[in-house]
């Protein structure tokens, strides 16, 4: 007679079993059944209208999507992806491009990040349930992963807020990614998690959490995410392109603050974000664009499309931090934007207006730029207000700057027009924001610092060390008073220090001045938001 679990339950058969067994053993083997039919399962709530119901045709269309991108060949491992949610039909194409890259691949989990259209909550949710259905089959959960990255910050919980979805309708943004890991992997085990909140804050915690929780094992994370929504063709090409500049450049910090302000836009700006916070702390330091594309690419119709993109996010074979950003501006460049900068002070100052200024020929221009303009008087600081972001295009970043350095610089009274003749100035091109790994990587005099620690933050220009005479503890210590911190709370696991560079040149200069080559300015205010002027 073979093992209990291989002979027919007939009803002749069941009561002889009830008879024979314990009654304690039959309640424990039906009690056990019971559990077994009780497996808590994510159904499949977008198949039919985002992407196909039918197996076979899903796995046709998701297959022919792959076969047609184009897979680059990586020099160095790959930690992240980002890759787009909405419809096949629609970003499948650019999704792929991202996919493609996958194969060959045997990560031990994926992680998928997702945003919430249809929950709101106020924290990262971990499927706390067995599987993801889609009609290609069941993905199991790394129960024992998503149990350990709950217990790292109370920020992320086991919970299914956001993935069974609200009312009649379902979350699709974590979904429609697992077709395309199912057919590009084969088997794998997953980690769902969905935001509730996409703050900095939250997707700091996240992302943190993730590096911990993963530690060496081989984890591959994707973040779901569409781009602008519903603008022309032109303007959310424009947009998209200044967002994944941020994301090529590595500079989550500014991408975070313009997402916040509602400056550039990504339904799963929190995912990106805790994304490449998570992969920077497991090594990488690089982020490729795989392909950029919208709606109306594939639609034609240019008036209102949802921008998509696929980006590898991986982790440099050399072991040296990236190198410092180099800026540069024509010396008729530099001159147009110290034009701009007294222009626009002399307009506010007799006016109480912004000027208004034609689009200037040269692209450097009007790109997304930060920039800080300072003035002096006679030799001692007037006033200096930035943007430390690339928020607006530079000319018109320095035409507002340079009017709040005027007016609204709150150490200093408003410049009065009997001034005006008597003003220098002097203009701060900002490279994008990185994160410092090791204080070892700053260098006086060539970065300049930003402290993020919760709500607190402050910044010093590179040129303001060599004016004062500082060695790196002491800009760092200065940098954590300038932000109202302890002068030691650099060294806190919750600060964040980025570093940049940046392109400065006073008004009429000799010769192109970089920080780096002995150049000396003075202490900055911290950047204020254009919604609080």
């Amino acid at each position: 007679m073979g093992r209990l679990s291989e002979v027919p339950m007939t009803t002749k058969t069941y009561r002889w079993l009830s008879a024979a067994l314990p009654l304690s053993l039959l309640a424990v083997g039906l009690a056990g059944g019971a559990a077994a039919q009780e497996r808590k399962v994510r159904r499949p709530v977008v198949a039919g209208a985002f992407y196909p119901e039918n197996p076979a045709e899903l796995a046709k269309a998701v297959d022919g999507y792959l076969e047609t991108a184009r897979a680059p060949q990586l020099p160095d491992p790959l930690l992240a992806l980002i890759a787009p949610h909405a419809g096949y039909m629609y970003s499948g194409a650019v999704a792929a491009h991202g996919y493609a890259l996958l194969k060959g691949m045997k990560p031990e989990r994926v992680v998928v990040i997702s945003p919430s259209h249809v929950d709101r909550f106020g924290f990262a949710a971990i499927y706390d349930g067995d599987a993801y259905a889609t009609p290609l089959g069941e993905i199991p959960v790394d129960r024992s992963f998503a149990e350990k990255l709950g217990r790292v910050a109370p920020e992320v919980k086991l919970s299914s807020r956001g993935h069974e979805g609200s009312g009649a309708r379902g979350e699709h943004a974590l979904e429609v990614q697992l077709p395309f890991l199912q057919r590009v992997l084969g088997s794998f085990r997953l980690v769902p998690v969905v935001m509730g909140d996409q703050s900095y804050e939250a997707s700091r915690a996240l992302g943190v959490a993730l590096a911990i929780a993963t530690g060496e094992s081989q984890t591959l994370i994707v973040a779901s995410s569409d781009l602008s929504h519903y603008h022309s063709y032109e303007e959310a090409v424009r947009l998209d392109k200044a967002l994944l500049r941020a994301v090529e450049g590595y500079d989550y910090l500014s991408l975070s603050r313009n997402l916040s302000r509602q400056a550039w836009e990504a339904c799963g700006g929190g995912p990106i974000i805790a994304a490449m916070i998570a992969a920077e702390r497991l090594g990488a330091t690089r982020a490729r664009l795989l392909k950029y594309a919208n709606s109306g690419d594939v639609t034609g119709d240019h008036s209102r499309v949802v921008g998509y993109a696929a980006v590898a996010l991986y982790k440099p074979s050399g072991k040296s931090p990236p190198a410092a950003a180099r800026l540069s501006l024509s010396p008729d460049e530099q001159d147009e934007l110290l034009r701009i900068a007294r222009l626009s002070v002399e307009t506010a100052v007799t006016r109480r207006k912004l000027v208004d200024l034609p689009a200037p020929a040269s692209p450097a221009l009007t790109r997304e730029q930060g920039a800080f303009v300072t003035l002096k008087k006679q030799g001692r600081l007037r006033g200096c207000i930035g943007y430390s972001e690339p928020l607006r295009p530079l000319y018109l970043t320095v035409r507002d700057v340079a009017a709040y350095a005027a007016l609204q610089d709150r150490r200093f009274p408003p410049v009065e027009p009997g001034e005006l003749a008597e003003l220098e100035y002097e203009v701060s091109v900002l490279s994008p924001f990185r994160r410092v790994r090791d204080v070892t990587e700053i260098e006086t005099g060539l970065h300049g610092l930003m402290i993020k620690q919760g709500p607190r933050e402050g910044l010093l220009l590179p040129q303001v060390a060599p004016e004062q005479g500082w060695n790196r503890a002491t800009l760092l210590e200065q940098l954590c008073l300038k932000a109202g911190l302890p002068a030691e709370a650099w060294k806190d696991a919750g600060s964040d220090i980025f570093r940049f560079t940046a392109l400065v040149f006073p008004e009429h200069p000799k010769a192109p001045v970089s920080v780096g080559n002995g150049h000396a300015g003075s202490e900055k205010a911290p950047p204020k938001s254009p919604a609080k002027r």
